[in-house]
């Protein structure tokens, strides 16, 4: 009796396998010019978290990155080290740290703008403005299951 169901079976018709060939075709630029600023994939989307949303927590930091708090721990470490986050103590709750992006940060990001803008006008050109907007609602939705 085969039970591997189509959405998570492995071939390549599976939901999941689609979302990994996906994910892959949109990653693989943005960790080529991350790479050219000496960053991995994980540690760009750490500055690019906190360029656009603000600074935060790490708890929240790992839910809006999609990283594990031990494998972000290190990845923090490491952007510490390099001067492109900061770490400052809650106002609210003294036992909480709020990490920030740096303006040596803000700089690597803002660097990579145009490349992200060619990126998303490329995707949005292939897709169109309304079936990228049914995809992002779609992915939005398959996040909340």
């Amino acid at each position: 009796m085969n039970v591997i169901t189509p959405l998570f079976g492995g071939t390549s018709d599976s939901l999941h396998m689609r979302i990994h060939r996906a994910r892959e075709r949109v990653i693989s630029p943005i960790r080529a010019f991350a790479s050219r600023s000496q960053l991995t994939e994980q540690q760009w989307r750490i500055l690019t978290v906190l360029e656009e949303q603000g600074p935060m927590d790490a708890t929240r930091l790992s839910e809006q990155c999609g990283l594990l708090l031990p494998s972000q721990t290190r990845i923090i470490q490491t952007l510490l080290e390099k001067g492109l986050v900061s770490r400052s103590r809650d106002l609210r709750d003294r036992r909480r740290q709020t990490l920030a992006v740096t303006d040596k940060g803000q700089a690597i990001v803002h660097e990579h703008a145009e490349d992200l803008a060619v990126l998303s006008a490329r995707i949005e050109a292939r897709l169109g403005r309304k079936r990228l907007s049914v995809l992002m609602e779609l992915l939005e939705e398959l996040e909340r299951i």
